[in-house]
C-alpha cells in the first residue's frame, strides 16, 4: 500500500511540474533601436508622430520594435510565440517550472514574470457562466425615438459641444471590444461606412481580419453603436463624426488570460495608427482556470499586465477609458483591471434618475485612489444594433457613451492633454470636489468642462461673462455682455436649427412652444452656448 501511495505521489509531483502556466519573457534591451530612431516612420505613422509632437512627447525606447532575433531564440528553444509586446519588449509563452529556470538563465533575458499571482485562486468561488449573459438578457426588444434616447446625453450635457458643432470631427477612436458583427450591414452604421470613418481593424484573437463575422459575440457592436450609431430623426450617437479602428481582444466565450495581452497588442496597434481615444468595456479578475484569478488586493493599477500597459497608452498621449465593471451585487464587490489604473479614466454607470446603477462597481483601488472618475447612463442605456436602435445595461455603455463626449471635448479643445482633459471632467462633475465609492466625481458635464476650459484660456486673462435672463422666458429674454455680438442662433434640444436672432441683446420668442432651447452667441471674442427655458 505504501509503495503504490509512494507511486501515485510521485505521479502527481511529475504532473504539477509539468503543468505549463502563461508567462512573459521580459528582453533586457533592444540593440537595433538605433534604426528606429533614424527613421521612426518605420514603426509608427505620421499621425502618431503628430500626436506626440503636439504633446511635447518624446520617443522612447518602447516605441521601437523588438530585437526579431530574440524572438527566434525563444521559438528555437521548442516554444510557440503567438503574442508579443514592443511596449514592455518581450513575449507571452507557455512554459512549465523547468523552462521558466531555462528561460530565465538566457543571457538576453531580463525576468520572466508569472500571470499567476495566487495559485489558490484568489479565494474568488468560481462559476462558469456566459460573461456576457447578463448583456445578451437585459437588450432592448423594441424601437425607440431619439426623444428618448436624448435623456442620456442631456445628463451629461453634451448637447452644447454638439451644437457648437463639435461632434468628433477629426478625432479618432479605437474601440477594444469583443467583435464587431452587423457592423458591415447594419443600417444604423451605414453613416459611418459611406463616410469612410470605419479606418480598419484586427481579431487579436485569431491573428487575422475576421472583426465582422457573425460567429462573434456582438457586445462590440453595441459599444461602437452608443458612440457612432445614425439612425434619421430616431437617434445619434454620442461622437457620430469621429474616425474608428475596431480591435476584437475579447474571447466570449473563454476567460483566459492572454486577453491582457491581446488587449496590449491592440492598444500598441492604435498607437502606431494614431489614435486619440481607446474605449474599451472589458475588465479582468477571475478566469476559466483559477490559477490566474486575482484579489482585489491586486487592484493597485500597477500589477495587473493590462493596467500597466493601458497607462503606457495614456503616456503615449492616448485617453483611456475602462469600464468600471457590474461586480456590485457579486462576492468581488469593486472595480476590476484596467479600470483600477490611477491614470485610465474609469466609468461607472447610474440611472436616468442620477442614482448609480445596482451593478456598477465599487471604489476605490486598492491604493485607495478614487475610482471611478465619474459616472453616466449605465441603466437602460439606449445604442443603435444592426437595424434600430434598443437599450441595455452595463458600465459597457456608460463607458462608449462618456468616450463619444471625449471625443467632442477633444475637438473643441485640440491643445489640452489627456491630463488636463480629464481634471476638467472631474471637476466639473456633479459631486466634485466629493466623491461617492460608485460614482466617483458625479456624473460628468461636458459642457461645463468645455465651458471652464474656454473661459479659464480667454486671451484677456479675464473670465468673460454673457449672461442670459430671464430664464425661464416667458415672452422675451435680453442677452447681457461686454463683449460685441456678432450672431445669436437658437436650437431645439435635438439640435436643429430654429433660427438665426437680431445681432441685438434683447429677442422675443413668444411664438415658440414651450419648452427647452439652446442659445449660441458668437461674440468678438468668444462663442457661448447657453440652455433656455420657454414657459
Amino acid at each position: 500500500m505504501k509503495k503504490h501511495l509512494s507511486i501515485f505521489i510521485l505521479m502527481v509531483f511529475a504532473f504539477t511540474n509539468a503543468q505549463t502556466e502563461l508567462v512573459f519573457v521580459f528582453f533586457k534591451d533592444k540593440p537595433n533601436k538605433a534604426v528606429f530612431y533614424a527613421n521612426p516612420l518605420s514603426e509608427l505613422t505620421q499621425k502618431s508622430l503628430d500626436r506626440r509632437t503636439k504633446f511635447g512627447i518624446a520617443l522612447n525606447d518602447q516605441d521601437a520594435p523588438i530585437e526579431p532575433t530574440y524572438i527566434q531564440n525563444i521559438t528555437n528553444l521548442g516554444f510557440t510565440v503567438n503574442d508579443y509586446s514592443k511596449w514592455m519588449n518581450g513575449v507571452a509563452v507557455n512554459a512549465t517550472p523547468a523552462q521558466i529556470t531555462t528561460l530565465e538563465s538566457q543571457q538576453y533575458v531580463q525576468a520572466v514574470e508569472r500571470f499567476i499571482k495566487h495559485p489558490d485562486g484568489g479565494k474568488i468561488p468560481i462559476k462558469k457562466v456566459n460573461k456576457f449573459e447578463e448583456f445578451n438578457n437585459t437588450l432592448g426588444k423594441t424601437t425607440f425615438n431619439y426623444g428618448s434616447g436624448l435623456a442620456q446625453v442631456n445628463q451629461v450635457n453634451l448637447r452644447p459641444l454638439h451644437i457648437a458643432g463639435f461632434t468628433g470631427t477629426g478625432v479618432t477612436i479605437a474601440v477594444i471590444d469583443t467583435g464587431f458583427p452587423r457592423v458591415n450591414t447594419g443600417s444604423v452604421y451605414a453613416r459611418i461606412r459611406d463616410n469612410g470613418q470605419i479606418k480598419g481593424g484586427y481579431n487579436f484573437i485569431n491573428k487575422s481580419t475576421d472583426i465582422y463575422n457573425t460567429s462573434l459575440n456582438n457586445h462590440g457592436s453595441y459599444c461602437l453603436g452608443t458612440i457612432a450609431a445614425y439612425v434619421e430623426n430616431s437617434f445619434v450617437g454620442t461622437a457620430p463624426d469621429a474616425d474608428f479602428y475596431l480591435y476584437a481582444t475579447e474571447d466570449a466565450v473563454n476567460e483566459i488570460p492572454e486577453e491582457q495581452l491581446y488587449w496590449t497588442e491592440a492598444a500598441e496597434e492604435a498607437d502606431r495608427k494614431g489614435v486619440d481615444l481607446i474605449t474599451t468595456s472589458l475588465g479582468y479578475y477571475d478566469y476559466d482556470d483559477p490559477r490566474y484569478n486575482m484579489v482585489y488586493g491586486d487592484m493597485t493599477g500597477t500589477s495587473s499586465f493590462i493596467a500597466r500597459t493601458a497607462q503606457i497608452a495614456t503616456e503615449k498621449g492616448i485617453f483611456v477609458l475602462a469600464a468600471a465593471g457590474n461586480e456590485a451585487q457579486k462576492p468581488w464587490h469593486y472595480i476590476i483591471t484596467p479600470a483600477d489604473n490611477e491614470k485610465v479614466f474609469t466609468i461607472g454607470g447610474v440611472t436616468s434618475t442620477g442614482s448609480s446603477s445596482s451593478f456598477s462597481s465599487f471604489g476605490p483601488n486598492a491604493v485607495g485612489q478614487i475610482k471611478p472618475d465619474g459616472v453616466a447612463r449605465g441603466s437602460s442605456t439606449y445604442m443603435g444594433y444592426n437595424n434600430s436602435v434598443t437599450t441595455s445595461n452595463g458600465t459597457s455603455f456608460a463607458t462608449p457613451l462618456a468616450a463619444g463626449g471625449v471625443a467632442c471635448l477633444i475637438e473643441a479643445l485640440p491643445t489640452k492633454t489627456v491630463d488636463e482633459i480629464s481634471n476638467l471632467l472631474r471637476e466639473n462633475a456633479s459631486l466634485y470636489p466629493s466623491s461617492d465609492a460608485q460614482k466617483g466625481y458625479g456624473i460628468l458635464n461636458f459642457g461645463k468642462s468645455w465651458n471652464s476650459a474656454t473661459l479659464a484660456t480667454a486671451s484677456s486673462g479675464k473670465k468673460s461673462v454673457l449672461q442670459i435672463y430671464p430664464n425661464p422666458v416667458v415672452k422675451t429674454f435680453t442677452i447681457k455682455t461686454d463683449e460685441k455680438i456678432i450672431s445669436v442662433e437658437l436650437y431645439d434640444t435635438l439640435g436643429r436649427k430654429m433660427q438665426y436672432l437680431k445681432n441685438e441683446p434683447t429677442h422675443n420668442i413668444e411664438r415658440l412652444s414651450s419648452g427647452v432651447y439652446f442659445v449660441k452667441v458668437q461674440t468678438d471674442k468668444n462663442q457661448y452656448i447657453e440652455k433656455l427655458i420657454k414657459e
